[in-house]
């Protein structure tokens, strides 16, 4: 009976490609920023029976029988996230963080109304208003830009963008900006236009939650994050609000922007939570920094160009430019892929290159950490990636930086 077959027996396809893939994870350095690897319990949440009920609605108000136990894992996502974020309401319903945005835009936003965010090319994401996204086509968007020489964002220059704009959201966050932001002056210049402030802490809603990186809660009426990056929780997206907000937040999720939510990846992200709520997890954030950090120091030495000359989070990103000028972003990637690092191109400030080419990389610490890399990792794979891309024609390099990769993989697996 195929019902009771196994995914081998039924899709043998299928089951060999979750099998490489989880070989590729294991025997990988994997340094995508926006990537971690989620713990066996999340894992045990997300492919649980929860994908087979249907839950429209929140809980205590589906429009759907038989819900009294997914509202107790709903429930308890919600209840953990107000707690470590310190959040008057939390609708976790998103299915990912452009939805989460979605969710705000349709909450105060009518289409033609004004958002200033930061420029992709400096960092910023597709869901603050590019042209590609839906926010760019049913919004009117402007956008800031970092300091060309400091790699910083210039927040007069911000204020005097606003000033002459009068957006009606200020949206701060980003994709591949090192530094944190300074939420408190962002929200001051909201208030200054009567802007609403949305704070998207995407990347760092781990960090967040661990109090090793700033918090906007405070300074933002609205605050959205992915679910499954620093937090390493079920993937999918995550909005909090104000009070006075919550009625418009939940109904611009559902009805507005979704039908049905994935209750599996909810009890993934109740599940993460769980586990961002321990004293073994804050150890875990603040090592995810130091480990960039170090990055970073190994980096300056060796005499690659950072933009913003570091990090304050969990994530850098390489300017190959200057040290690097015939390199583009696409060929580091592809270097270090065939060694088995596994990065991303990027653009960068200034940018000249297509988003597809880029003359960047970005790295991130999240996933190797995870694995249990602490500095004395980071050093030894921050010189791999530069021996790499000193000599990207010489073969006996490849082969050593290779076979000390699968070293550390042996070393540090993920999964046992």
């Amino acid at each position: 009976m195929a019902f009771k077959q196994s995914l081998e027996q039924i899709d043998p396809n299928t089951a060999e490609a979750i099998d490489l893939e989880r070989e590729r994870q294991e025997s990988t350095l994997g340094m995508i920023a926006s990537e971690n690897h989620v713990s066996k319990a999340v894992l045990e949440a997300q492919g649980s029976v929860l994908t087979n009920k249907y839950a429209e609605g929140y809980p205590g108000g589906r429009y759907y029988g038989g819900c009294q136990h997914v509202d107790t894992v709903e429930e308890l996502a919600i209840d953990r996230a107000k707690e470590l974020f310190g959040v008057d309401h939390a609708n976790v319903q998103p299915h990912s963080g452009t939805q989460a945005n979605m969710g705000v835009y349709f909450s105060v936003l009518e289409p033609g109304d004004k958002i200033l965010s930061l420029s992709l090319s400096h960092g910023g994401h597709l869901s603050h208003g590019h042209n590609v996204n839906f926010s760019g086509q049913l919004y009117d968007v402007e956008q800031y830009e970092v300091d060309p020489e400091t790699g910083y964002i210039d927040y007069d220059e911000l204020e005097s963008h606003a000033s002459e704009f009068d957006p009606d959201i200020i949206v701060s966050g980003s994709s591949a900006y090192p530094r944190e932001f300074e939420y408190e002056r962002i929200g001051d210049i909201a208030d200054t236009v009567d802007a609403y402030h949305l704070a998207d802490i995407a990347h760092v809603t781990g960090l967040v939650a661990a109090d090793v990186h700033e918090s906007p809660v405070e300074h933002a009426e609205f605050v959205t994050g992915s679910t499954h990056k620093t937090i390493r929780a079920g993937r999918g997206g995550i909005i909090m609000c104000e009070e006075e907000y919550a009625d418009a937040i939940d109904s611009a999720v559902f009805p507005g922007a979704q039908g049905g939510p994935l209750m599996h990846n909810v009890a993934g992200k109740t599940a993460g939570f769980a586990e961002a709520q321990t004293a073994e997890f804050e150890e875990h954030a603040e090592q995810v920094v130091a480990n960039a950090k170090r990055l970073a120091d190994v980096f300056h030495e060796r005499g690659l160009s950072l933009v913003s000359d570091g990090t304050d989070k969990h994530l850098l990103l390489i300017d190959l430019r200057e040290s690097y000028p015939d390199l583009t972003g696409k060929e580091a990637e592809a270097l270090l892929s065939d060694v088995g690092i596994i990065v991303n191109k990027n653009t960068v400030p200034g940018e000249t290159r297509s988003p597809m080419v880029t003359s960047g990389i970005r790295i991130g610490t999240p996933s190797l950490t995870t694995r249990g890399f602490e500095e004395a990792e980071m050093e030894t794979v921050a010189d791999l990636i530069v021996d790499v891309l000193d000599d990207p024609d010489d073969e006996d390099v490849d082969d050593r930086v290779d076979s000390r990769v699968n070293e550390l993989c042996e070393e540090f697996p993920i999964y046992g």
